[in-house]
Parts: C-alpha cells; sequence; structure tokens
C-alpha cells in the first residue's frame, strides 16, 4: 500500500530554540491529521537531538537534510550515517538540488549515500528534478528519468521499499512559480514507469512520490488530488506549523 507523506525541509532555518518551538507546535497540529498520512520533518544538523525529544511519542518522523558519503574518518564538518541515527533520524534527505547545484553532488556519489543511509537502517528522500534551461529546451522527462537511474538502478527491489522519490522543479523552488498539477502529475507517471520498468509493477505501485516545489496550502489539494503525487517535500510552508499541517490536511 502506497503511502502518503509530507515532509517539511527547514534548510538552515530556524535556531536551536525555534526549531524545538515549531517541532512542539507540528506535534499539537499533527493530532487531528489523519492516520494514513505520515509526516516528517528535517531541521538542520545542529537541531537533531533537540527536535527529536520534542517529537518524543508523536507520529511525526525525524529526517536529517544530508549524510556523508563515508562511514566514519577524518572527514571535518561531515555527518555520518550512524551519527543520524543515534540523534533519532529515521529518514534522510539526499540529492536536494540544492545540494547538487552548490555542492556539486553527483549521482555517483548519491549512489555511495543511499547505500550507507539504507546499511544503517534509515529511509530515503531521493530528490530528483529539471532546472529552468532543461524545462526550456524539453528535456525535463530525460533529465529525471537520467538521474532516477542512475541512483536507483543500482539497488534492489526490496531496498526501494525504504526510499522515497521527491521531484523537485528546480526552477520552482523558492521563485513562488509552481508547477502546474498537470506538470507536476505527467513527470511523476515517468518516474513510476521508470522504476516499473526496472524493478516491476508492485515496486512501482508502492513507491511514494512527493511534489517539491513551492508547495502551500492554496494548491495542495489539486497537487494531491493527481494519482501520482502521493505528498510534498515543502520548503518554505514548512516553517509555519500552521501551513505545514494544512497542506498535510489536503488529503
Amino acid at each position: 500500500m502506497r503511502k502518503y507523506i509530507v515532509a517539511g525541509n527547514w534548510k538552515m532555518n530556524t535556531t536551536v530554540p525555534q526549531g524545538v518551538e515549531l517541532a512542539k507546535a507540528v506535534v499539537e497540529k499533527a493530532k487531528e491529521l489523519p492516520a494514513n498520512v505520515e509526516l516528517v520533518v528535517a531541521p538542520p544538523f545542529t537541531h537533531l537531538v533537540s527536535v527529536a525529544e520534542a517529537l518524543k511519542g508523536s507520529k511525526v518522523a525525524l529526517s536529517a537534510q544530508n549524510c556523508a558519503d563515508k562511514e566514519k574518518g577524518a572527514y571535518t564538518g561531515e555527518v555520518a550515517v550512524d551519527m543520524l541515527v543515534s540523534a533519532g533520524c529515521t529518514y534522510t534527505i539526499l540529492g536536494h538540488s540544492e545540494r547538487r547545484q552548490y555542492y556539486g553532488e553527483t549521482d555517483a556519489k548519491l549512489v555511495d549515500k543511499v547505500r550507507l543511509a539504507l546499511a544503517a537502517g534509515l529511509k530515503v528522500i531521493l530528490c530528483v528534478g529539471e532546472n529552468l534551461d532543461e524545462r526550456e529546451a524539453g528535456r525535463h522527462f530525460d533529465v529525471v528519468k537520467e538521474q532516477t537511474e542512475n541512483v536507483l538502478f543500482h539497488f534492489t527491489a526490496e531496498e526501494m521499499a525504504s526510499i522515497v522519490i521527491a521531484y523537485e522543479p528546480v526552477w520552482a523552488i523558492g521563485t513562488g512559480k509552481t508547477a502546474t498539477a498537470a506538470q507536476a502529475e505527467e513527470i511523476h507517471a515517468c518516474i513510476r514507469n521508470v522504476i516499473e520498468g526496472k524493478f516491476g509493477k508492485k515496486v512501482a505501485d508502492d513507491l511514494t512520490i512527493l511534489y517539491g516545489g513551492s508547495c502551500k496550502p492554496s494548491n495542495a489539494k489539486e497537487l494531491f488530488a493527481e494519482p501520482d503525487i502521493d505528498g510534498g517535500l515543502i520548503g518554505g510552508a514548512a516553517l509555519k506549523a500552521e501551513d505545514f499541517i494544512a497542506i498535510a490536511a489536503s488529503f
């Protein structure tokens, strides 16, 4: 059975005390949500232990925003998957367009990160998506297909059960632009077809695919009504508990 997920990526926002307050507000408001919608919050690394404490006993899961591509060692500034697990994480986001764009993250490096995350027992939210030039050149299907294949075709059907894909049209992140529900749906359907071609229909049908481009309370219901859109990876709107919960309530 496919799972509906609404995940909040806080990016480089909030101090630790502000993050704890936000997490507590999300926990309180999450009590109103139907049981078939899973909430995930992804605060900065510095917040993880404190936010994990605030989430304790709730149905809100904790995610990191990234992880290292090495197990441990002399990698100053990096954070290993075992550290994330020990801090209370059950998810990590990987391959976000900002990591790809600003920090040179490649598909090859993402294979290593996904492998380490899965081995540590973490679930992975893997981001794929095209930029504006690629969209305008009509290459959006090719780009998303290539990113999906380059990373996920290294894994097994069993491992796919611990992977969520987030489609993020890069041109719609933080710009106020949003893909139409039809534009988002056709890419989500494309991703599901790519997965079906490699892993079979059951894996594809069970796969959760999130939309991650300026999703907000005003457009979430229309997006989530599409058959292949199973939730959202939320940026700015996740920094207000009311908006975040309103998006989740759109199901």
